[in-house]
């Protein structure tokens, strides 16, 4: 197999390539990238493997001019940069000792130790400069082909080696997997037996792995297999999936978005579990608040904007089974564009200080109150 890839013949990334062959070496794209272009997908990173150890790949970047930054040079990756483009060249590893995500490794010189080591064995491909694909492990091209998530290896023992990986079974399973095939057995169990182990991780990772998996196309059935087997309870306690489906399939032409969904889910203290950001705990806060408000869809849409009114709504239906008339998303659109006419300055001196604000508020609910009809002199008429 071939990968057919514009960005792989990218000047940038053919003289990388090249230097590391130029100086006697394998050099090798390996992870993600192969797997995404093996798929027609787009690739956001590229990482390049190679028996270089990391001291050779500086001298041979000095030697080309190619600015080279030692990224994790302990771990045996050096980044590369061509044309303003990184590129993390890594010299092939071989496990000595693991303890979660910090192992002790030892460089290799062979291809297959270094695949042995990876997480899944979609992402042990590796590809020539040519677009070769290269199966070290002899089962990762034909489960890609079969879009068929495995974990290399014991599933158990790829876990214990870093507990992230639950999660990410989770995600790459939503984003890469048949969903006819189903979860892998094997790799469920594992994840069931050991998902203790999420509580060793740090928030802010299983949040970045939260928001990736919230974010696929479909995030459904994997969310529904992550709640029966325990480890949703573990990561979000309190959250509950059955509603997701129902979700995905009204958000029909509007793109993925992981804090809609994660308002779908539930669950206690999301904001501080996942390490959300100040903006998105408050766009959090403020779809369940629009879930809570009873209020007319009009009503919705003036008090929380029109997405998220919207949004709201979305949940509301998937959590009632319920589809949404044309009509309500008219009467959000028609809400979200009212003005409330009147000002503080409409009421001084008559009000000051609470009374100001109790009054303003007093108009404005009966404004909402009137489908928005009252104008300005209907509701100053009488300020008793």
């Amino acid at each position: 197999m071939k990968l057919q890839a514009d960005w792989l013949f990218q000047p940038h990334v053919q003289r990388v390539l090249g230097v590391l062959e130029a100086g006697g070496h394998q050099a090798l794209l390996v992870g993600g990238c192969v797997r995404n272009a093996a798929l027609f997908q787009p690739v956001s990173d590229i990482d390049i493997a190679t028996d270089a150890t990391p001291d050779r790949v500086l001298e041979l970047a000095k030697g080309a001019g190619i600015k080279a930054v030692p990224t994790g040079i302990e771990h045996g990756t050096v980044t590369l940069v061509v044309d303003h483009q990184p590129h993390e060249v890594t010299t092939f590893r071989r496990d000595i000792e693991t303890f979660g995500r910090h192992a002790t490794v030892a460089f290799s010189t062979d291809v297959a130790e270094d695949a042995a080591r990876r997480d899944f064995t979609m992402n042990a491909l590796y590809a020539r400069a040519d677009g070769t694909v290269l199966d070290p492990l002899g089962e990762g091209l034909a489960d890609l082909q079969a879009r068929h998530l495995r974990f290399v290896g014991d599933p158990a023992a790829r876990i214990e080696e870093d507990y992230l990986r639950i999660l990410r079974f989770f995600r790459f399973t939503a984003w890469y997997g048949d969903p006819a095939l189903g979860m892998d057995a094997e790799g469920l169990a594992a994840c069931a037996q050991h998902c203790a182990g999420i509580e060793t991780l740090s928030r802010e990772r299983i949040g970045h792995e939260m928001r990736k998996l919230l974010a696929a196309p479909d995030p459904a059935p994997a969310m529904a297999a992550m709640a029966a087997c325990g480890v949703l309870a573990q990561v979000l306690p309190g959250a509950d999936a059955r509603a997701l489906a129902p979700l995905v399939h009204l958000e029909a032409g509007l793109a993925p978005d992981p804090l809609r969904r994660l308002a779908c889910l539930g669950g206690m203290e999301a904001a501080e579990r996942l390490r959300l950001s100040k903006a998105e705990a408050k766009r959090l806060e403020k779809l369940r608040a629009a879930l809570g408000d009873l209020g007319s869809d009009a009503a919705l849409g003036y008090r929380y904007g029109q997405a998220d009114a919207r949004d709201a709504l979305l949940i509301r239906a998937a959590l009632m089974g319920q589809e949404i008339a044309e009509s309500s998303w008219n009467r959000v659109e028609f809400g979200a564009a009212q003005r409330f006419p009147i000002t503080a300055k409409d009421l001084v001196p008559a009000f000051t200080g609470p009374a100001l604000g109790a009054k303003l508020r007093d108009l404005e609910a009966r404004w909402i109150a009137s489908g928005f009809t009252l104008n300005r002199e209907a509701l100053l008429r009488d300020l008793g």
